[in-house]
């Protein structure tokens, strides 16, 4: 049930085209607090995630959309048109759009997440779907299966309002729910050395706890450590 109703919220939310980006973010974020049994209200928690993460995740859809546009133009010129292009050309841009794709399928679970600058999620998406290469395919053929089923069982069409995007985020959750444990128990341990630092420093004992996790250095690392 909550899987159909987060699905229902999800479907809605991308309605306007513009706020996709922020939708299946917020569908990541439901969907990694029910994996763990942290979820609240389900529309409660989807609103809260879909306001914090509207600009960041917007932006991105966006990128997403002209790098697509632009992949989809040059194919269909060199497709339609005899300008005695090189077919390697052909391969080197499909080559780069299944790349596109890759990041795409992590970009919005690690918005959810984790706190990060633009250009660094995107960057950490990346890096993700290359060393999770196995899981990343796996996350493809989730999200290509239920349109792709539909359109040659036209019967099973009305499953995808009820399933067809919750049940593969969620799926994609438990697949990377275990590797982002390990970065957020990273990052919160160095956290907590540099917040005893500063408090060794004022003697002071507050901190500010917040959901997300923040580190602009999420995959790479510190300079030193490079």
């Amino acid at each position: 049930a909550d899987l159909m109703w987060l699905n229902l919220l999800t479907l809605l939310c991308c309605i306007p085209v513009i706020t996709i980006g922020a939708s299946l973010t917020s569908a990541h974020y439901v969907a990694l607090k029910m994996k763990r049994n942290e979820e609240g209200y389900i529309a409660k928690e989807f609103f809260k995630a879909f306001k914090v993460n509207f600009k960041q995740s917007t932006l991105i859809w966006l990128i997403l959309l002209i790098i697509a546009a632009v992949i989809g133009a040059d194919l269909y010129i060199m497709k339609e048109t005899d300008l005695g292009i090189p077919e390697f050309f052909r391969v080197i841009i499909m080559a780069i759009g299944l790349l596109v794709i890759f990041m795409a399928v992590w970009v919005f679970p690690v918005q959810a997440k984790f706190i990060n600058t633009l250009s660094q999620t995107m960057k950490n998406a990346f890096s993700l779907s290359v060393i999770q290469i196995p899981k990343t395919l796996l996350m493809i053929v989730l999200y290509a299966a239920p349109p792709v089923l539909c359109i040659w069982f036209l019967q099973i069409f009305p499953l995808y309002f009820i399933l067809g995007l919750s049940l593969p985020i969620y799926i994609s959750a438990m697949l990377y729910n275990k590797m982002f444990q390990k970065l957020e128990d990273r990052i919160l341990e160095r956290i907590a050395q540099e917040e005893k630092a500063a408090e060794d420093e004022t003697g002071s004992e507050e901190s500010e706890e917040t959901e997300k996790i923040f580190s602009d250095e999420m995959i790479y690392g510190d300079k030193e450590q490079q």
